[in-house]
């Protein structure tokens, strides 16, 4: 690819397999979201079922035994929990399953693509060794030979692969139109005839509590709450205004509000009136300069904690190295702690290699990338190694999002 970049060599291009490509990613991108949608909608229709099971249960609680309909309102609770189940379970059979199915044809196709795209880096690669021994001043035929036959043995493995995604990816493209019609008209019909049942049972369930109505609409049930003798009027828990109508933040109350008359510091119980005469003046006396000294207190708690605050210490964490029998842990050890799961050596970049589908890695110069094997061996081509940058794995320590293939060619082992 370094070759291609600089115009060195022929790169095979072909617009319509990349438009297949194109059309593909679009396909998976809206069939993971409508996926994802489906899950939601199942979710609210288990969620929507617990709420109406719930308020069935609510109104037989509440229904009395000796209430005509009784057996009725049962039967009626029965059959709408029956009706919920079998709605989420239809919608689970036809449309949830059938789309996981749909859905699990393209990660085959999708590795089949990216490895279709390293077999075309190969094969134009060996295209160009094999042209330029043949135009070499000083030409060996030995060499020409076994690259004519690398040549011819990485266009057939490219051809192959090339030529089954070609017959797939289109028909996979059409036939979305097909799977979003039947999905969404088995949605459509399933809800129609659910609603359709669920709204006989409602009819049900108001002709009962129509009946109920009629059998008791002479009796009377008034809801009054009339407070007895013996209850306290509400006036009498808060003080009254006073009877000249004067607001109560007269300047007589404001002096009692921050003055005390010598005669209640001297006896700290002459704020209550022994006298009922002045039962209203002794407790607006009394709210006050209970208010003021609260205010008070609350303030002077107010301070002392602003200046408690002001005053702690700051608190100071140190690490310390772990020791395992006096001995401080550390070197080749915890550095390899610190790699990938399965880490076996470190490469640098030589040159600067593109990415050419979601599963490569975009390397540049000088890049450190920490190699680790592949999940499936067999899945592992000639030439190529699977790895994460050591960038990427010093800031996220995340392999799914991070790792990729690259060609071995481009690197030279560091480590």
């Amino acid at each position: 690819q370094v070759l291609q970049k600089l115009g060195k060599a022929d790169e095979t291009k072909d617009e319509q397999f990349e438009q297949c490509v194109q059309n593909f990613n679009k396909q998976l991108s809206e069939g993971t979201r409508l996926q994802k949608d489906l899950r939601t909608y199942l979710a609210s229709v288990k969620a929507m079922h617990e709420a109406s099971k719930k308020l069935t249960e609510c109104l037989q609680e509440v229904y009395e035994p000796d209430w005509p309909g009784r057996d009725d309102t049962n039967k009626i609770a029965e059959n709408n929990d029956l009706l919920w189940t079998d709605f989420h379970q239809k919608l689970v059979d036809q449309a949830l399953l059938t789309m996981d199915t749909y859905l699990g044809q393209f990660p085959d196709i999708k590795s089949r693509i990216a490895k279709r795209g390293r077999k075309l880096v190969d094969y134009d690669s060996a295209r160009h060794h094999f042209e330029a021994l043949q135009t070499a001043k000083k030409k060996d035929e030995t060499k020409i030979a076994k690259a004519e036959e690398e040549l011819v043995k990485a266009q057939k493995v490219f051809e192959e692969m090339n030529v089954d995604l070609q017959e797939e990816l289109p028909s996979l493209w059409n036939s979305r139109v097909g799977f979003y019609v039947n999905t969404f008209q088995s949605i459509a019909g399933l809800e129609e005839n659910f609603h359709k049942e669920m709204s006989k049972l409602n009819q049900n369930l108001h002709d009962v509590l129509l009946g109920l109505d009629k059998q008791y609409s002479a009796n009377a049930f008034p809801v009054k709450a009339q407070p007895s003798d013996s209850t306290p009027a509400k006036a009498n828990k808060s003080p009254s205004p006073p009877p000249d109508g004067s607001p109560i933040t007269s300047p007589e109350n404001k002096t009692v509000n921050h003055e005390l008359e010598p005669s209640t510091l001297e006896a700290p119980g002459a704020s209550i009136p022994k006298s009922p005469s002045q039962p209203a003046e002794a407790a607006h006396a009394g709210a006050e300069a209970a208010g003021s000294e609260a205010a008070a207190g609350a303030e002077a708690s107010k301070t002392e904690a602003d200046s408690g605050s002001s005053s702690l210490p700051a608190v100071v964490v140190e690490t310390f190295p772990a020791t395992v029998n006096g001995t401080v842990e550390g070197g080749a050890s915890s550095e390899r702690a610190d790699m990938p799961p399965g880490f076996l050596f470190k490469v640098q970049a030589m040159h600067d290699y593109t990415a050419t589908d979601s599963d490569e890695l975009q390397l540049k110069a000088g890049d450190v990338v920490l190699v680790i094997p592949f999940e499936n061996p067999e899945e592992q081509d000639e030439g190529w190694l699977m790895g994460v940058k050591e960038s990427d794995w010093i800031q996220h320590k995340e392999l799914d999002q991070c790792r990729g293939v690259f060609p071995e060619n481009f690197t030279e082992r560091v480590q």
